[in-house]
């Protein structure tokens, strides 16, 4: 992300998904919070885990 200029990345991630929060958390993302009933998925309302990963070079 750095080579293209990107700062920030972020996920949106079912709080169920736990595999995909242990893939993301392994590839730098942190916790931001969780976001309650944001997400629709067969029916209901899902709670999202939101994660993002911020570059360390400076100026991008």
């Amino acid at each position: 992300s750095e080579s293209a200029g990107v700062w920030t990345l972020q996920a949106s991630i079912l709080v169920q998904n736990e595999a995909s929060i242990d893939l993301h958390s392994a590839c730098g993302f942190r916790t931001v919070g969780t976001r309650e009933r944001i997400g629709g998925l067969k029916d209901y309302w899902r709670d999202t885990v939101l994660m993002e990963r911020r570059s360390e070079a400076p100026g991008v």
